[in-house]
């Protein structure tokens, strides 16, 4: 229970974009296109992985669930975070505002540990090319990708768990424009020392150590690539993994600015705009990536477009 001079929150305000009232129309045209493309872009890549034969390989497999997360990831934000943009400010429940926390959460780990196994898929590619349809067979690679949502869901709930129990009380406004989990903890009124630790740990298991394994695999790849004799040769066989190694660039450049800056420059309106990288910039890079760099899916866009077109004529 709250104190007697406090009241229980049972709703969020969003204050959303202060400041920027005048641009509001501009604001909400840019990210109303942006959302409507990550959607468009991630969707397109989960149908074509999931028609087209060729594209049903590991990696790709796990570039389908990787846009997959980007969906939700972008979905259970950005919808909000218009409707905050064109009426200046939100309100949610909240129990809503939980909800939109714990989505966000399993969408956010989920995206680390997917991009580490496209990693180890590109290190076993690379570096035992001949083994590699033994190593990296279907069973695995479903039984990786399953292993990563279950793990994922478990540390998150785990977490989530803690989290509804705490005591809200007193203010109840977030100047943000979603339930981030930095805003959502400085609200609740109960000791949290115990969960800061468990969060802690859970980032060293979710975000850490798959960055590590990342760095390690790269490692391997680059020596051995070095020791391919022809420029042709390391050329062709980097090209393999630069898609990957751009999304993993991207990915973490936007986590590190937006989770490891320093401290004294992480003020509430330096956050909300350094979060839009993340929320924003990934799952708009990724189909961008994917789309002009790799040969596969431009393929799969060519045969998609000239089947589209000759039935088309047809009609």
């Amino acid at each position: 229970m709250c104190e007697e001079n406090q009241t229980q929150i049972t709703q969020i305000r969003l204050l959303g974009f202060q400041g920027l009232h005048k641009y509001k129309t501009l604001l909400f045209i840019v990210l109303f296109l942006t959302y409507a493309f990550i959607i468009v872009g991630n969707l397109l890549i989960i149908l074509l992985v999931t028609t087209f034969d060729h594209l049903k390989t590991p990696m790709f497999i796990f570039l389908k669930h990787l846009s997959i997360a980007d969906v939700l990831v972008t979905t259970s934000i950005m919808p909000m975070m218009l409707g905050i943009i064109f009426d200046e400010e939100g309100i949610l429940p909240l129990w809503g505002c939980l909800m939109q926390l714990y989505s966000f959460g399993i969408c956010g780990f989920i995206q680390c540990l997917l991009i580490a196994l496209m990693s180890y898929d590109r290190y076993l590619a690379i570096c035992h090319p001949l083994r590699y349809s033994s190593l990296m067979s279907p069973d695995l690679c479903l039984q990786l990708i399953i292993g990563s949502w279950f793990l994922d869901t478990v540390l998150t709930s785990s977490e989530f768990f803690f989290l509804i129990q705490f005591k809200f009380c007193g203010l109840n406004y977030i100047d943000h424009f979603f339930c981030d989990f930095g805003p959502m903890v400085e609200l609740t009124t109960s000791d949290i020392s115990i969960f800061m630790l468990q969060d802690f740990v859970f980032c060293i298991f979710g975000i850490f150590f798959p960055f590590m394994f990342i760095i390690m695999t790269y490692i391997f790849i680059f020596f051995t690539i070095l020791r391919i004799s022809s420029t042709y040769g390391r050329r062709k066989t980097f090209s393999t993994c630069s898609s990957h190694l751009t999304t993993v660039c991207v990915y973490y450049g936007t986590l590190i600015t937006v989770y490891v800056a320093p401290s004294n420059e992480r003020t509430s309106n330096t956050n909300k705009y350094r979060s839009l990288l993340y929320i924003v910039v990934t799952p708009v890079m990724n189909p961008i990536i994917y789309s002009l760099r790799n040969s596969e899916i431009k393929r799969a866009i060519q045969k998609t477009m000239s089947y589209i077109f000759q039935n088309g004529w047809k009609r």
